[in-house]
């Protein structure tokens, strides 16, 4: 097994939401243990290369769904891709239907967040202080691509939508879905946030894959949310975000024409030389992203 030096660079990360456990296509596998200072990822990381591409794959929920919404280690996850070259980052979720129009196997590619979790959600702290820029919280080069990736494959996509993202585990009650409703959220999870914010820092472009399985709680006529009813649709579900993966791959948008690369240089406000030195190496990679320079950075 290769540590995080050992392992060759790759562009694209893939974190696998509910039942997307593994790509099969990828060639040249291996798994890279990755130790990190917000302790360990979700699970080993899978590399390997689709097409020309570098790929690094992660299951989110760990192999076999161990990880609660709540327990997935968000920044340990990050960090990890972000020391494995890592400037790309496709993510699948499962998530409910807030709109009668977005139905159950559908596909959305958010382009708007609510955060209503409570959980680490920066890598700037401890000596160092940075305010990102989130008004845009998926890059919309690469949330294009992947709706253009959906779309091709033959699967119902919305292009846009906003994005609830709660703690749970529970699902919500049906004031809060309505809540929701009224907020002008379209669909609603329990992973995508602060995972976006984090990517955000670390310079990486975000896009979500949300795949549909339910109607939450507020609809009057269509069967509630439940475990059952997800995993009825979970395979169908994961076998075209699966397909979707890797039509996007296949010809992936330049990442260094985009800004998302100079989020963190462009958020940090304090001078980097008065950063506390245990902080440097604790952001590592980060920290490297937010002193870089050249075409390439």
């Amino acid at each position: 097994m290769r540590t995080t030096s050992e392992a060759h660079k790759t562009v694209l990360g893939v974190i696998g939401g509910s039942g997307f456990y593994r790509i099969d296509a990828l060639s040249g596998v291996e798994e890279v243990s990755v130790k990190t200072p917000f302790g360990p990822p979700s699970d080993q990381i899978v590399t390997g290369r689709l097409g020309d591409v570098g790929v690094a794959f992660l299951p989110r929920h760990g192999a076999g769904h161990r990880l609660a919404p709540h327990e997935v280690p968000q920044r340990a996850n990050i960090w990890a891709f972000a020391s494995l070259g890592v400037r790309q980052v496709i993510s699948i979720s499962a998530v409910g239907s807030l709109r009668e129009e977005i139905a159950p196997l559908h596909i959305v590619i958010p382009d708007q967040i609510i955060d209503r979790t409570r959980r680490p959600s920066t890598f700037f702290e401890g000596g160092i202080v940075g305010h990102i820029g989130f008004d845009t919280p998926f890059c919309p080069t690469l949330s294009r691509h992947l709706a253009g990736s959906a779309e091709g494959i033959g699967v119902s996509v919305h292009r846009r939508g906003t994005l609830v993202v709660i703690d749970g585990p529970a699902f919500s009650t049906r004031a809060e879905s309505e809540l929701y409703r009224d907020w002008g959220a379209d669909i609603i999870g329990m992973t995508a946030a602060p995972e976006a914010k984090l990517a955000r820092e670390a310079g990486m472009c975000y896009a979500t894959l949300a795949c549909v399985t339910d109607y939450d709680t507020w609809h009057a006529t269509e069967e509630k949310v439940s475990v059952e009813l997800i995993l009825a649709n979970l395979g169908r579900n994961v076998d075209n975000a699966r397909r979707a993966v890797l039509a996007a791959a296949a010809s992936l948008p330049e990442w260094q024409r985009c800004t998302c690369r100079l989020a963190p240089k462009e958020a940090v406000v304090t001078p980097v030389d008065i950063v506390p030195e245990e902080t440097k190496a604790r952001l590592g990679p980060i920290f490297d992203r937010i002193t870089e320079t050249g075409a390439g950075s």
